[in-house]
Order: C-alpha cells, then structure tokens, then sequence
C-alpha cells in the first residue's frame, strides 16, 4: 500500500483483549483496551510495570509468542485488520511500515557487523535497493540522527559505541524505511538524562520531518508531556484515562492518574512540608484482580456496592469527547480539593561532621593494549581532588552523568577500593587508604550501601529473614539467635514489610519489597553512613515515593547522614539538603539545594537542570541540549572538563578554558563552582525551570 493514499487513523485498537495461556490457567494480561493514532500524531501510553504498555506493542506487531493470544477486539494498520493478515503480509509491514524501538539498544545491534552493514539491511530487504543505494540511505539517516563523522561511524562495530549513541543507531534502524508508525518502548530508560533529553528532541524532530506517527510507551510522565500530543493511562491491564495532555494533567478525571501525580516530585514538593504521597497497597496480579474497578482496593474514593459491582467501563468526560475515563464516581468527585496535608515531618537537625574527604583522588592504570598486556600504561583519573563534608542527619546528594566518577568514589568510601591520594577522614579517623578486608567491624557497619538493582543484591536461595540475620552475625549484633531474630523483625517493622515475609524467599516479592529488604539490611548494624547508589530508579513511580519516604525516616530517627547518589534532580530536589555536582571526576559545584537550583550555576549544572522532564503543564524551561559525548576519563580534554560541550566558553577571554583548569571559586554562604566565567556573567544568569501561570507553590 503506496504510504499517501491513506487519511483515516494509522493505527485503530479497538477493545482489544490478549491473553496469556500457562497450564494453569489464562492470565488476562489486556482488557477492553481502545486507542488510535492519526497521522502525524504521537500517543504517550502509561503505567506501572505490569500494566500491559509493552503487550499492546508487541500486539500491534504480532508478536505475542506461543503462549499469547488475542482473544478479543481488533487491531487496524490504515483500515486493515493485523490479526486477519498472512504470515507473509505482516513480514512485508513489519521492519518497513511499522517499527519498534526497545528499551535496550545492544538487544537490537548484532556485535559482530558493522553498523553500516546492519543498517543497510533494512532498505536492502524491504525496498530492494541496490548495496550502493543503501549505504548512501544508511549515511543520510546517520546525519539525520545528530552522530559525529557519520562515515567514522557506519565503519564501527556496537561496542565502539556509546549507549546514546547505540540507541541513536537503533532510531536510525527503525527510521531507514520511513515507517508510517514508530512504537518506542521506553527507549531512554538506559540512558543520562542529557542523552535522554537529546534523544527525545531527536525523536521529536524526526517525528515531524518525516511526518512518522507514534506510540510512546513510557512510565515517565515528564517525557511523555514533552514528546505526545494525546497521553493513555494505564493500570492492570486496562485503559483507565485517554485524552490530550492538557486533559489529562490538567484536569485529570480517575483515581489512578491523580495518585500517580501525588507520588512524584513536581516542583513545589517539599519532603518536610509536602511530603509525596506514595499509592497505598501493591498492584494486583493478573489472576487475582478485584471485581469491579481493578484500582478499588488503593482508590481514596472507593464506595462498596458501586465500585466493585459489574464491568466498568469507559465513559466520555461531558463536554469533551476526546476525553474519556473509566470510573463510576468521575463526575462527583472534587479534583480540584486542597491536598489534605499529610503529617508535617521535623527535619532533624544537623549535627557535627561525620565525613570528611579531602582532595581525594582515585586513579586506575589501564594497559593501553589490555588484551594483550603490555604496551604503554593509561592513567584513568576517574576521581580528581573530590573535597567535602558531610553531617548527621544531612542528605548530601551526588549527581552527574555515568562516568563522571559517582560509583567510584562510593567504592573507595566502602573500602572496596582504596584511595590514589587524599584522605577520608570517619569521626577524624582515617579510612581512605584502609580496604574493607582490614577494616574494623565497627567502620563496616557505620558505612553501607543500598544498591541501585534489588535484584542483584539479595541471595535467591536465602529467606529474606535469614539474609538479614546474616548481616547481624557479622556485624556481631545480639548475643544469640533468638535476639538477632528479634532485631530482624523490628527491622521489617522499620522499613513497613510486614513480619511473615521473614520467611519468604526473594523471587516472591516485587522489586520495591526487595529494595526495601536492602535497606533494612543496610540499616542492620545501626549504620551512621548510607551511600543510596540509584536507589529508586529501577523502580515504578509509586513505589519510588514509598521508599524515599523511608528512607526520610529512617534518617530522622536514626540521624543517618545520607549520601544520596542519582541523575534524577527530580527526586535531588525533593530530598537533599546539599547537592554536589560531578563531571568527570571533578566536583564542579556543591552547595545546598536552593543554592544549586537557583542561578547562578555551573554551565553544566544549567544544561542538567535543562534536561530533567517535568511532568507540569506550568514549568517553563530554558532550552539547552548539550552536544557531543561525555569525554573519555583515560583522555580527558585539557583545561576545564566541561569546555568541549561548554555554551558560555566564548563568554571567557582568551582561550583560558581550554588551558587552566579553573580553580574553585566560593560564592555566597559557602557555595562553590569550578568555573572561569566572571562574576558578571554569574550575576546575569537566568533561571532555567519557571513556573507559568501558577505561582510556585
């Protein structure tokens, strides 16, 4: 079918129903669930993991396995129905009408073809062009997609590159054929949120010049309000919200998506005053959901006798035929109600010095030819002069893009490697040069961590009681086994599990119960120090406020100093008192959190602050994407690290950035940057996030 001639929607789900079929039983995975895309539009599908946002995709190609099947409602590609289609049909749209983007690049890049090669398959085998046509194809979409030396580039193989430039490739894939529809399934997840941010205007760009419509499947509400014109919402299976993004964030009309804009930090949120409110209960699996509304059980408006009677279905919101939600109490609710405050929390206050590093530097010496051995050494300065502080009770945050040297210096904080040179000083005693082998059980259990990954953290063959009495073993807490169990149980308690899960093992809970085991094992030994690397971010949007809310109080009880490391300045904002600001290896501004947030900043924490979706129609923000790659730690440029991307470099005279680099300036109450620009230029900066027509709350 010529991809002109066709003006109705491009894509048509109607009451869609796909079902996986175990020996057991069917698991209704998708139910009654309706959308279409018309040319030209993108559509942002939503939810928490497990909703059915990837089934629908991998339904729309088809590609449901032996075990999956559709068992009612259709689904339309310009008019025609994909489920009457022959095998051969659907080979000749797949790959070149409709194509798919995953979540993880290297999953869709053969590592042992050049990129050219793979790229050139696509038009080769559904368009049957000539090799040389191809190629010439392959080094225009390349260009389109923003790479540097794009003949360079087709010459190289997956592992030459980076992962945003790995997912870039997979982008120009799917684009090689101009497909009339693009279904992205979270396809930033892996990536820092400057690559996000880049990717995402690509997306945007390409979405326009090639007229593409799109199916956006993410869980992030922020990236969806920056890239979809119309937004679904999801939760268990089914549809639960379909309108344009004002509608939707606006004036939202279900239960589900008011709860899911509670649980994030907008701006406004205050972890003491307006503390985030996290969805109570878990999310039902798919063989035991509730009768009636499947969000009954955690909704704040459920009425017996009405919400949990019969089918629910989707209803048009009056006046607004675009507009539609599936809740049976919609119209008497009042959305617009002030939040009923939650407890006010007290910060604790901040005590005395706990931490204390002082030009810390780590560098690894890396062979040049490390296959072989041999050759010329290569240093990796992957920590250069790290300075700071850190009190009881405070919450330092970390945040920088990966390779700017965060997990690194959490490994020489743990003792898992040891410092270059520097000193960290624990209560005025020196730890930097001790590794974990050789330090007291005491400093141990002072220092933990909790992993960004639950998953990998905890043992499988092991209870979840068990792994945490392990760790009070070690930590030599309780005089015998009856008190370590004990102590287990009030840790349960601590971190809100409830006690009979001391007996269960690890694949029987979700991924935010296995963080929350982490943290409890974390907090074992009473620790004075938690390094949080990524905490949360494997996690769902819901559970996300849960376990930052637990982690607050455990801090106010227990006055932890909190070393909180992410590229989520979101979530930074919400729960740190100070904020450092990494770029490969150096501390490039540190100071507390309305210092950081507030101009005047480093240029590089002006382009991170850029990048960060917010999921509110009122922000404003200043438009800066940062081009190029994140120099190489073993070939670092000279001067300032951050010249190469640098937008404020020709503000400074004489090539100086590219020379020195710049010595640690304090500003006002204690607030440093590494930068050259002159106090001039400082004082002019201009906020990059303003709230519009609402006042900043």
């Amino acid at each position: 079918m010529p991809k002109t001639d066709y003006d109705g929607p491009i894509l048509e789900i109607d009451k869609l129903s796909i079902s996986f079929f175990t020996r057991l039983r069917e698991i209704p995975a998708v139910m009654d669930f309706s959308v279409s895309v018309k040319p030209g539009e993108a559509v942002g599908l939503v939810g928490e993991s497990g909703c059915g946002k990837s089934t629908v995709a991998l339904g729309v190609m088809q590609d449901l396995g032996k075990n999956g099947r559709i068992v009612g409602g259709s689904i339309k590609f310009k008019g025609q129905d994909l489920g009457e289609m022959s095998d051969g049909d659907l080979r000749k749209i797949r790959g070149s009408e409709i194509a798919m983007i995953y979540q993880e690049p290297m999953a869709s890049l053969n590592p042992a073809m050049k990129i050219g090669k793979q790229l050139a398959e696509v038009p080769m085998i559904h368009a049957g062009m000539s090799e040389k046509e191809a190629y010439e194809r392959a080094l225009q979409v390349v260009t389109d997609v923003k790479l540097p030396d794009p003949k360079r580039i087709l010459e190289a193989y997956p592992h030459q590159l980076s992962g945003g430039q790995q997912q870039r490739i997979v982008i120009a894939m799917a684009l090689m054929s101009e497909p009339s529809l693009l279904i992205l399934d979270e396809p930033t997840t892996a990536l820092d949120v400057t690559v996000e941010a880049a990717v995402v205007e690509l997306v945007k760009d390409l979405g326009k010049k090639y007229g593409t419509s799109m199916l956006f499947i993410s869980h992030n509400l922020g990236l969806v309000l920056e890239t979809c014109d119309r937004i679904c919402v999801m939760y268990s299976g089914e549809a639960v919200e379909r309108g344009s993004i004002e509608d939707v964030f606006d004036t939202m009309q279900h239960p589900y998506t008011q709860a899911l804009f509670r649980s994030i930090p907008l701006p406004g949120a205050d972890k003491n005053a307006r503390p985030l409110i996290a969805i109570p209960g878990n999310f039902p699996l798919p063989h035991e959901r509730p009768k009636g509304c499947n969000f009954g059980p955690r909704c704040d408006y459920f009425e017996a006798g009405r919400c949990d009677q019969g089918d629910i279905t989707m209803k048009d919101v009056p006046g607004n035929n675009r507009h539609a939600t599936r809740c049976v109490k919609f119209d008497e609710i009042d959305w617009n109600a002030p939040l009923e405050l939650a407890e006010v929390k007290t910060k604790g206050e901040i005590g005395d010095v706990v931490l204390k590093m002082d030009n810390l530097k780590k560098y690894y010496q890396v062979a040049a030819n490390a296959m072989f051995g041999g050759g010329d050494t290569k240093v990796v300065k992957a920590n250069e002069t790290l300075s700071f502080e850190a009190r009881e009770s405070e919450t330092l945050a970390i945040v920088g893009e990966s390779g700017c040297g965060k997990s690194t210096f959490a490994k020489v904080l743990m003792g898992l490697e040891t410092a270059t040179d520097g000193t960290i000083l624990l209560d005025n005693q020196s730890i930097g040069d001790v590794p974990i082998e050789e330090r007291t059980t005491q400093n141990v259990a002072d220092i933990q961590m909790v992993f960004q990954n639950p998953f990998d953290t905890l043992n499988p063959s092991m209870t979840v009681g068990r792994q945490i009495v392990r760790a009070l073993e070690i930590f030599k807490i309780g005089k015998n086994e009856k008190e370590r169990w004990d102590r287990m149980l009030e840790l349960l308690d601590l971190v809100k599990l409830p006690r009979e899960f001391a007996t269960r093992m690890p694949r029987q809970l979700s991924g935010g119960q296995k963080q929350r085991v982490g943290i409890a094992r974390a907090f074992a030994g009473d620790a004075r120090i938690v390094v949080a690397d990524e905490p949360v971010s494997a996690l769902d949007v819901s559970v996300q406020a849960a376990v930052t809310d637990l982690l607050m109080e455990i801090q106010r009880e227990q006055k932890t100093t909190l070393l909180f490391i992410s590229h989520d300045l979101s979530i930074v904002r919400y729960l740190s008192d100070r904020v450092m600001v990494m770029y490969l290896g150096h501390v490039v501004e540190l100071g507390t959190t309305d210092q950081v947030f507030s101009p005047p900043y480093h240029p590089y924490t002006e382009a991170l602050l850029s990048a960060v979706p917010i999921a509110d129609t009122r922000v404003k923000k200043k438009h800066i994407v940062l081009e190029g790659d994140i120099p190489s730690a073993m070939n670092p440029p000279s001067g300032c690290p951050f010249q190469t991307r640098c937008r404020w470099k020709s503000k400074v005279p004489g090539n100086l950035c590219e020379k020195e680099v710049p010595p640690v300036r304090m500003l006002e109450g204690d607030h440093q940057v590494k930068c050259h620009l002159s106090q001039e230029e400082f004082d002019g900066m201009e906020p990059v996030i303003e709230m519009g027509d609402v006042a900043a709350e």
